[in-house]
């Protein structure tokens, strides 16, 4: 009987359009993200042709990976007038851990802290630092790292030169670098995630229920902990374990910081291993260690990631005037806490904005070789986005990838939100839930999986990486930014009213008429809107281009090419090139925004997950 009904409502959903829908999708998910993934994790389990454990035993008793005690670095440590701030070493993976959970935890301290005066006090310039608060996820791959790095060298950084030579402010000079500089460059560019999604969770809370609180004797810190962040909870945890997930796979901050400084704390972490890696996988493939690493990344952020949605789904966040509207809790500070404010505000802003200044200074002046301070302005490095041929290949490379990417993510991301939204098809969650899920596999550990699959099934195809990486880092960046399109017109398809496309069948149209000619004009904004962001972040894309795009020089997009010039392979000062290719990638995302906010009338939060 069971069986009779099921069959019975694939016949009535499964038309021709839905499902051609269907099986695109399930195909493009199968092929480039499950059956990748599941060969690398086959391999990591498997030795000598059996199943085993033995890489990862390899792995957590070598204490090159995981060392309890310090096997090396420098913490607070001063030597002759220096005091070194490095990080210990506790091995690769417990130090990528470690950086990990030490970014989300300052991630989180200080995203709720922003998020709360944000969303609760009004004062002069509030709009104009609301904007300035956005500014560190303007993408500056490679050249970030590389700003802080340089700004803190002992002899020779700004930071000293300011606050011990000339303000006599500091009692040592402070040598930043290694994994506490990592961490440092990684919370600067990550808070904004945190702050994002918890003030969106703080604008929805219905005001009645701290009143009440209020209203009981619950006030300042007590009202804070025992109402207002249960209630923002699903901001906050949403975005500590995307800072957690973006911290394990960074590859811009080691990379930055050993073109800055060449410290070797700055190899010491799971993704510049696989990244080195696939160095080696032209002269003889990637080792099963690094498998196994890679599985390891993989299941601490799909598992955090699941753990989170569940701890999420079983709260109740219901308001009490849920659907209606209301005005925020939104008052004035009194003059002391004003004076706070804005002294945290624009401390915070300044802080966070240096690697982003440093980065148009460096791509307009002489000071990645001037020393202290610049001392000539130049366009040259700017005019060589035009005139330099590699240059200019690795642009057109990443613009050719990007928006043939942002075809294929608007393709199926499309299918799946309407599959999802309007058939009611056995399995039609389990396949919003692989649509969903990409948001949460590090980028390096699907490089890794798509090497292993594409070079043993496909060897001497265009799918193979070591013959052209180009196909696969066009289906890296669409599975990878997937979620943002298929959410996006997801959103859309919830604001139409589905009697419309009913009224279109009733009256004879077929189903991919009315999806043609009624669906897809009334959601074309957000079809924009997410295709745009996902076509920022595909251009900004640093895991998946990083490594399968160093198997084929020619091949190389712009955050390859970057991280090539900032490691030092060019020759000195060049990275102001890198730095003039950030500032394209960041006017690349203004422009974005500017279209999406003002054009499309779309307020597009970049990255509020």
């Amino acid at each position: 009987m069971e069986v009779r009904k099921t069959w019975s409502r694939l016949r009535r959903e499964l038309d021709l359009m839905t499902g051609t829908q269907t099986l695109l999708s399930v195909f493009i998910l199968i092929l480039f993200l499950i059956a990748p993934l599941f060969l690398m994790v086959e391999e990591a389990f498997v030795y000598k042709g059996e199943a085993s454990l033995k890489w990862f035993f390899d792995i957590v008793g070598d204490a090159e990976f995981v060392s309890f005690e310090s096997r090396g670095g420098r913490l607070f440590e001063v030597h002759r007038n220096i005091m070194y701030i490095w990080g210990l070493d506790h091995g690769i993976l417990l130090n990528t851990l470690l950086v990990a959970v030490v970014v989300t935890v300052f991630c989180c301290f200080i995203g709720v802290s922003v998020a709360l005066i944000m969303a609760r006090y009004k004062f002069r310039g509030k709009e104009a630092l609301r904007i300035l608060l956005l500014v560190p996820l303007l993408a500056t791959p490679f050249v970030n790292a590389y700003v802080i790095g340089k700004l803190f060298k002992p002899t020779g950084g700004l930071v000293n030169f300011l606050f011990f030579d000339v303000l006599h402010l500091l009692p040592w000079r402070i040598d930043i670098d290694g994994l506490f500089g990592i961490a440092l460059a990684q919370t600067l560019s990550y808070y904004p995630i945190v702050y994002l999604n918890v003030f969106a969770t703080l604008m929805n809370i219905d005001p009645s229920l701290e009143e009440q609180a209020e209203n009981l004797g619950s006030k300042g810190f007590r009202l804070f902990r025992s109402v207002t962040l249960p209630l923002s909870l699903p901001g906050l945890a949403a975005g500590a374990i995307i800072v957690f997930i973006f911290s394990m796979e960074d590859l811009g901050a080691p990379i930055g910081f050993l073109g800055a400084r060449a410290n070797p704390l700055s190899r010491k972490l799971v993704s510049y291993q696989i990244y080195s890696s696939f160095a080696e996988a032209l002269a003889g493939g990637i080792s099963p260690r690094t498998y196994a690493l890679a599985v390891i990344m993989l299941i601490i952020s799909v598992i955090g990631f699941v753990a989170v949605k569940q701890y999420v789904s079983l709260k109740s966040y219901a308001m009490l005037s849920r659907g209606g509207r209301w005005s925020p809790r939104v008052r004035k500070p009194p003059l002391k806490y004003g004076c706070v404010i804005y002294l945290f505000l624009i401390s915070l802003v300044f802080a966070a904005s240096m690697p982003q200044i440093g980065t148009v200074l460096l791509a307009t002046t002489n000071w990645a070789t001037s020393g202290t301070l610049p001392t000539e302005f130049t366009t040259k490095y700017l005019n060589s986005l035009a005139t330099n041929p590699d240059v200019t290949r690795a642009i057109i490379n990443s613009l050719m990838y990007s928006g043939a990417a942002i075809m294929i993510m608007v393709l199926v991301g499309a299918s799946i939100a309407y599959v999802v939204a309007r058939r009611d098809i056995p399995g039609r969650s389990l396949l919003d839930v692989f649509a969903t899920i990409p948001v949460a596999v590090p980028g390096i550990a699907l490089a890794v999986g798509y090497f292993l699959f594409f070079s043993r099934n496909f060897r001497g195809t265009l799918l193979d990486p070591l013959t052209d990486p180009v196909l696969l880092l066009i289906f890296a960046y669409s599975v990878r930014r997937l979620p943002f399109t298929s959410r996006a017109i997801f959103a859309g398809l919830q604001q139409i009213d589905v009697s419309l496309e009913e009224a279109s069948l009733n009256i004879g149209a077929k189903r991919s008429t009315t999806f043609l000619r009624i669906v897809l004009p009334m959601i074309v904004s957000n079809i924009v809107g997410g295709g745009i962001l996902s076509f920022v972040y595909s251009m900004s894309e640093v895991s998946t281009s990083s490594t399968l795009g160093a198997l084929r020089e020619d091949r190389m997009p712009i955050t390859f090419f970057i991280s090539q010039i900032v490691y030092g392979v060019a020759a000195v000062g060049a990275v102001s090139i890198g730095a003039a290719l950030c500032v394209l990638l960041m006017s690349i995302q203004i422009l974005a925004m500017v279209i999406s906010n003002l054009i499309l009338k779309q307020r597009v939060a970049f990255l509020g997950v």
